[in-house]
């Protein structure tokens, strides 16, 4: 009997080995979205979303779409993410958390990948925002989506790369669009006034641009852009607080619409980490984003 006893202690001990080594080789996002996924409690969204939906001819140019599964009479808002990574990092697989959240309170969501440093810099990301704009324009209502209550959203790299796409007009000209097109941008910690590049990425990604100024998303702050609310984290450091302030500011200024919202104790991550179900307790990020698609 001690024998099969110890067998079988091994045979755990080994298979837990093995489950911790496979979590650990996930992305952090994927581990966010696993945790998310096994959490206490009853599922929030029943649906499947349709993945690997392509925007465009590269291999990172695609979407993911998660569309509420109730039966209403009319087509629902639109939610378009843009995750983090510092411009060359991140994938769009580890954000079903933010996918399933979204949808299963009445918000047809696309989870956008796009092109990275080094293999590609600045405009080459923005432009493929601008891309994915363009395909929901065109494509959302095949999925109950209603085309013209769209919002964007972006966290870290992915705010400032959607900013750029509703604040500088260019990016959705070049794709037969205008920021009418655009109901309001949520930014969750984004870099919009980081000039000079400090870091190793932002230098990468940016650095090689003639003029610099020509990369901040505050530089084309105007009184009718699309309304944006701006959440950050009172303790990030990664990307200071300071940028929605600044950004915030300069609308008001301008005559634009902007809400801020600084989150105590809640750092980089946190604010990313509270729209997965086990971590909502960090900040409300979910209810204030539902309540501004919402309140427009």
């Amino acid at each position: 009997m001690k024998p099969m006893i110890k067998a079988t202690v091994l045979t755990l001990l080994v298979l837990a080995a093995a489950i911790g080594l496979w979590f650990w080789s996930k992305t952090d996002p994927q581990k966010l979205d696993l945790v998310d996924r096994i959490a206490p409690g009853a599922s929030e969204y029943q649906g499947k979303a349709t993945v690997g939906i392509a925007y465009g001819p590269d291999e990172r140019q695609k979407l993911d779409v998660y569309v509420p599964v109730d039966a209403a009479e009319k087509p629902y808002p639109v939610l378009l993410f843009f995750h983090g990574g510092a411009w060359r990092d991140g994938e769009r697989e580890g954000y079903g958390f933010l996918g399933r959240a979204f949808a299963s309170r009445g918000i047809v969501t696309v989870v956008a990948d796009y092109r990275k440093a080094p293999k590609v810099r600045f405009p080459a990301f923005v432009e493929d925002t601008a891309s994915a704009i363009a395909w929901v324009q065109k494509n959302i209502g095949q999925y109950r989506g209603d085309a013209d209550r769209m919002y964007l959203m972006g966290h870290s790299a992915g705010a400032h790369i959607a900013m750029m796409a509703a604040l500088d007009p260019q990016w959705l000209a070049a794709k037969n669009l205008d920021s009418t097109s655009i109901k309001g941008v949520i930014g969750l910690a984004g870099p919009y006034d980081f000039l000079p590049l400090t870091t190793d990425s932002s230098k990468i990604a940016l650095g090689q641009w003639p003029d610099l100024d020509e990369t901040q998303p505050i530089n084309y702050a105007r009184a009718d852009a699309p309304p944006l609310l701006l959440l950050t984290g009172d303790t990030d450091t990664v990307v200071k607080p300071r940028n929605s302030k600044v950004l915030a500011a300069r609308m008001a200024e301008l005559g634009g619409t902007a809400k801020l919202k600084i989150y105590p104790k809640v750092d980089h991550a946190d604010i990313i980490m509270a729209i997965a179900r086990p971590f909502r307790s960090k900040a409300p990020v979910l209810s204030d984003s539902i309540a501004f698609i919402k309140g427009q």
